[in-house]
């Protein structure tokens, strides 16, 4: 993007939100560039965090008919105006027509006034003072401007009036951007301001810096009357020149020239390592005055796709790991703002993504400023989902958006349009305007030498990846509801992270893009399951998908696959094996700290105490290497319940970290179930044996010797009718009962799946349930289950994997702690947004303390690998493939978890761990309850 350095008249908006806007006064260094400026008048306000109140009227829908006024830049459906529609529900007849009085300078006489907007959806006419500033432009994403320097009154009021159509009059505008899957609004949502130009002007800029210091900046230039010179100052953005400066000569009449000049060794830009330069580019007269002075932001790198092998940047290939952005608020829409961005671009960084698709049209100029700033490889996208613009209206508008963002370093391609949407004439367009000649691509086929197809099963990746073509899935993994992004991942990402082709790709997508209805009273609207695809909520909550691809995209990963099962290796030796996925930095950039932890008891809370700890640089560890990390650790360190290592980044910015656990259930369960002196007693009915500790009474059924009756201090505890087998059938064939030490035993055997019961009740209050049940073959899940009312539940707290819950092909990205949350129903992206959901598959639990009506029911396991499952939660309405099995109990103690699928493939089609559990035959467990008060 050209960043012109203005001289901004900010019409009702600050100079605070003018610099968020990314529209800077002076130059970095705090100096004014030498000559006239392009002097800028904000009519709107900047961004939709800073808005001016704009005349305004909707000719239909909600409050059709009445003047009024709305905030601008905005969407109008927003503000009670209009109607909400998704995807092809067009609305031709809906139009907004906008009102505004502004005042230009008298001190602009002598220059030439154009009239700028971001952007406004769709079609769009523009009167100033009664007569049209031109033909009416026609696409909702893109900048356009008006030369209406013949029309306006400088020292005086004028009146702008804007007649904005919602849908076009153009049917390709309205196939390329109206009939996609997706929202679609209204109005003026991009800023819109009056440039004011020096009569001889430099119009634009386009920039190619290659990685080796080439640098050349073609310079489009209008109303050069008499010879000149173009010159060009390098500098870093505090200021500092970067070499001498560097001029062409100009003759009367030019419209274009391009400076050169060479740099040594410089700073070069890539997503890790983010550096920036600006160049000053000033037109004069031949006398050496200057006429108009400018400044564009630009980054040092090369690109290259290299056919039958991978993409490169600066020499280097690169893995890109990224998601599809939608520009997207669910009280906002399309209307947008630098805090937003930054908001996505830091969420998407917190995930260790490096890449960002622009699904499904260009976002905002600050958007890729602070993709620039932050570091975010970016592929740019025209509008055109699986139908496309025609020629006559798709070029000027390839010309719009390639001339807006040329500059930007993070952009690596050009998109023509997604899933068909391309129109194969406008192809040769983008280079036209782009000096650096970026690839275009088709997302959805292959074109320049890149295979971009969507939603490959893991069995079609591998071939891809496999094959002879640069593979790079510009979408994968589809995010609906609960399903895809992170499930399936860590199989998907072993292809598609490191092979011989494989580039990378594009979950789809970012963002829930569900909507606030203010007709609805404030409901949310997900538009069925079209608009719930996101790793993150609407309003950015975080879904448990968000962690594990945090953990699979992390640039430092573990080298030992016992260290992602939260335990350590045998005879670990307090070294770490990790591997470095950055493509740029060395570890010895990064720092890590060690952390020795004990776990809070049941009843004291959440989270860990610290009992020592440590830190440390990284080991001399290159791009693609293994290495040791050797931890300092104290000679007691077995004492300690766990090992928490986390690693930060050259910036300070923390990537991963890791929980191992030292001290085992059984560890746990001897800290837990203290014996205590006393006795319990039974009795017998000719129906039931019922066990009594103190005022705990506990009665087992006689017909089939599960749980039929809990009682502590009088109140009945509702936890009944189990161990039953999650999966599969019993048959009940006999039950003793005994006393054993000072506890009581009741002793059930059965054939078929679960072979055995025991029960024993202690004199302490704890009640143990040893269970053994055989099971070979291919299952979604197994283990045994009980039946508790969900409507008495009211919170967990619990020592396993969490906060959120796990699929058997989403189990990275929880760690162990003591964790707690509050009982909700949340149906993930698409009612509740409360985070973590309570209902599901908990993995590794070594104790668990649910919060109830009728007290607290503690649940303590004997043995390792215990997956605790708390009922079934709720999805929304037609979640396709995305759905899981649950066993019929609400409350189940399992060994074994399905896997889930995503809208367009069963589980069953995403890799190995995605694959039912197979049986390894007899199975043993012991959990301990205790009911509380």
């Amino acid at each position: 993007m050209e960043i012109n350095r203005r001289r901004v008249l900010a019409a009702g908006v600050g100079a605070a939100g003018l610099a968020a806007a990314g529209i800077p006064l002076t130059s970095p260094a705090g100096a004014a560039l030498a000559g006239p400026l392009t002097e800028t008048m904000v009519l709107t306000g900047t961004d939709a965090d800073n808005p001016v109140d704009w005349e305004f009227q909707v000719t239909s829908g909600r409050r059709s008919g009445v003047w009024s006024t709305i905030p601008t830049p905005s969407n109008w459906e927003f503000h009670g105006f209009g109607s909400y529609n998704y995807g092809s529900a067009l609305v031709p007849a809906e139009k907004g027509n906008y009102r505004r009085s502004f005042t230009p300078p008298a001190s602009w006489a002598g220059r030439r006034i154009f009239l700028a907007f971001e952007a406004s959806m769709t079609d769009t006419d523009v009167r100033v003072n009664g007569t049209s500033a031109g033909a009416t432009h026609r696409g909702g994403f893109y900048p356009f401007r008006f030369d209406v320097t013949s029309l306006v009154r400088l020292g005086q009021a004028n009146l702008l009036e804007v007649t904005v159509s919602k849908e076009s009059g153009d049917n390709s505008v309205n196939d390329a951007e109206r009939r996609g899957d997706y929202w679609n609004f209204g109005g003026i949502f991009r800023p819109v301001s009056l440039l004011a130009f020096p009569a001889a002007r430099i119009d634009r800029v386009a920039v190619n810096a290659q990685a080796g210091g080439a640098f050349a900046a073609q310079v489009t230039l209008a109303g050069v009357t008499a010879a000149g010179r173009v010159t060009g100052q390098i500098r870093r953005l505090d200021g500092t020149a970067v070499g001498g400066s560097f001029a062409v000569a100009v003759a009367a009449g030019a419209t274009a020239a391009t400076v050169t000049t060479t740099v040594a060794a410089p700073l070069r830009w890539t997503a890790e390592t983010p550096n920036l330069y600006q160049v000053e580019i000033v037109l004069a007269d031949g006398a050496g005055t200057a006429l108009h002075s400018t400044a564009v932001r630009f980054g040092f790198r090369t690109i290259e796709v290299r056919t039958g092998d991978g993409i490169y940047v600066n020499g280097t290939k690169i893995v890109l790991k990224g998601a599809n952005r939608h520009t997207f608020w669910p009280t906002l829409g399309r209307a947008s703002s630098p805090r937003l961005a930054r908001l996505d671009i830091g969420l998407m960084k917190e995930m260790n993504m490096n890449a960002v698709r622009m699904s499904h049209y260009p976002p905002d100029a600050f958007f890729l400023d602070l993709c620039d700033e932050l570091g975010l490889y970016v592929l740019d996208e025209l509008a055109g989902w699986q139908k496309r613009y025609d020629e006559g209206v798709g070029a000027p508008l390839v010309a719009a958006m390639v001339r807006r963002d040329v500059n930007h370093p993070s952009i690596l391609f050009w998109d023509n349009g997604n899933e068909g949407g391309w129109n194969t004439a406008l192809d040769d367009d983008f280079a036209q305007h782009d000096p650096q000649q970026r690839k275009v691509l088709h997302p959805w086929t292959t074109f320049s030498n890149v295979d971009t197809s969507h939603y490959q099963t893991y069995a079609s990746t591998a071939a891809k990846v496999a094959g002879s073509t640069v593979f790079l899935p510009t979408e994968f993994l589809h995010g609906l509801y609960d399903g895809g992004a992170g499930a399936g991942l860590n199989d998907y990402w072993k292809l598609m992270g490191g092979g011989q082709r494989a580039a990378g790709g594009f979950l789809w997508s970012l963002v829930d893009e569900s909507i606030v209805r203010d007709d609805r009273g404030g409901a949310i609207d997900t538009a069925g399951n079209l608009a719930p695809d996101g790793i993150v909520g609407p309003f950015r909550e975080k879904e448990a998908s968000f962690f594990t691809i945090r953990d699979i995209w992390s640039p430092i990963q573990l080298n030992s696959p016992d260290y992602y099962a939260n335990t350590f290796p045998t005879a670990f030796d307090k070294s770490v094996k990790i591997v470095n996925r950055y493509d740029f930095t060395n570890i010895d950039q990064c720092r890590f700290t060690w952390r020795l932890v004990n776990f809070a008891a049941p009843g004291a809370g959440a989270g860990h105490a610290v009992t020592a700890q440590g830190s440390l640089t990284g080991p001399n560890i290159a791009p693609g290497a293994v290495g040791s990390l050797i931890l300092n650790l104290p000679a007691n360190w077995l004492d300690s319940d766990a090992l928490e290592l986390t690693a930060t980044d050259p910036g300070g910015r923390v990537v991963t970290s890791w929980m191992w656990r030292i001290k085992k259930a059984a560890d746990f369960r001897t800290r837990l179930v203290v014996p205590t002196s006393g006795s319990v007693t039974a009795t017998e009915t000719s129906t039931s044996i019922t066990m009594t500790a103190g005022t705990t009474k506990i009665t087992i059924g006689k017909a089939n010797g599960r749980l039929t009756g809990v009682t502590r201090a009088g109140v009945a505890v509702s936890l009944t009718n189990g161990p039953a087998p999650a999966d599969g059938a019993s048959t009940f064939t006999g039950l003793s009962h005994f006393q054993d030490g000072t506890g009581w035993v009741v002793q059930s055997t059965y054939t078929g799946d679960l072979t055995s019961a025991r029960w024993r009740l202690d004199a302490n209050g704890w009640l143990q349930l040893e269970y053994s049940y055989r099971r070979t073959g291919s299952h979604d899940y197994f283990g045994v289950g009980f039946d508790y009312p969900e409507a008495n539940v009211r919170g967990l707290t619990w020592l396993g994997d969490g906060p959120h819950r796990v699929y058997k092909n989403r189990l990275r990205g929880v760690s162990t702690d003591v964790w707690t949350k509050q009982f909700n129903n949340t149906a993930t992206g698409a009612s509740g947004f409360q985070y973590p959901e309570f209902k599901g598959y908990h993995a590794r639990t070594y104790w668990a303390a649910l919060a109830t009506t009728e007290g607290t029911i503690t649940m303590v396991a004997a043995e390792e690998g215990l997956f605790l499952r708390l009922f079934t939660p709720a999805v929304g309405v037609n979640p396709q493939n995305a759905t899981v099995a649950y066993p019929s109990k609400g409350l189940s103690f399992l060994d074994g978890i399905p896997a889930i699928g995503n809208k367009f493939h069963a589980a069953g089609s995403l890799g190995p761990e995605s694959q039912p559990n197979v049986g390894a035959g007899d199975y043993h467990r012991s959990i301990y309850f205790r009911f509380g008060a």
